[in-house]
Order: C-alpha cells, then structure tokens, then sequence
C-alpha cells in the first residue's frame, strides 16, 4: 500500500485541498513552487505504464480536477501539469500522481 493510500484512508494526516468520489488534492510536503498540489486518483495504479483501457476515464477526471483546483486557486493562467513516471524520472511514490504547479 502506497503513502498516498494511506492518506486516502485517513490512516496518515495530510493537508488535503480538493477531493470527490475518486480523486484526491493534497499539498505536496516538499514543494517546488509557491503552489505545488499532487492529484491522485484514489484507485492506486503504480505508474502510468501500468494504466489499462478502463483508466483513461480516470486520467481525463485527473485533468478535470486540475483545472478547476486552477481556478479555484486563481492560478489558471499561470500553472503547469506533469507526470513522473518511474524513479529514473523523479517518480519517489508509486502510485500515479499528477503534480500541478504554480509560482503564483
């Protein structure tokens, strides 16, 4: 089970901004911009190489709740969106997250 099943299942604390039925936001401990969010989808999946045909719903809700956690922020003319996939790439959970970050 990953860290950020736990946070999931309230078993660990985080500073969650934004969830609905399968999707989490929570602020990313280790920022690397003023906002820095992570987007995790509650169903783990380890990397995006181990997505499957009935994830693309998934992934497409990822970046509907990125957008609007973008404007309800107020950042949504100033953000960028990236996936790490696999640690020789930064990925350090594995478990698929969508980093949204923001200098404003």
């Amino acid at each position: 089970m990953s860290i950020f099943s736990k946070i999931i299942n309230r078993e660990i604390p985080a500073d969650i901004v934004y969830e609905q039925e399968n999707i989490i936001v929570i602020k990313d401990i280790f920022p690397k911009a003023k906002t820095h969010l992570l987007i995790i989808p509650k169903k783990e999946i380890a990397t995006i190489n181990d997505l499957q045909e009935d994830d693309r719903w998934l992934l497409a809700d990822m970046f509907f709740v990125a957008k609007k956690v973008a404007r309800d922020l107020w950042i949504e003319e100033w953000y960028k969106l990236s996936f790490n996939v696999w640690e020789k790439a930064g990925q350090e959970v594995m478990h698929i997250h969508l980093h949204l970050l923001s200098n404003i």
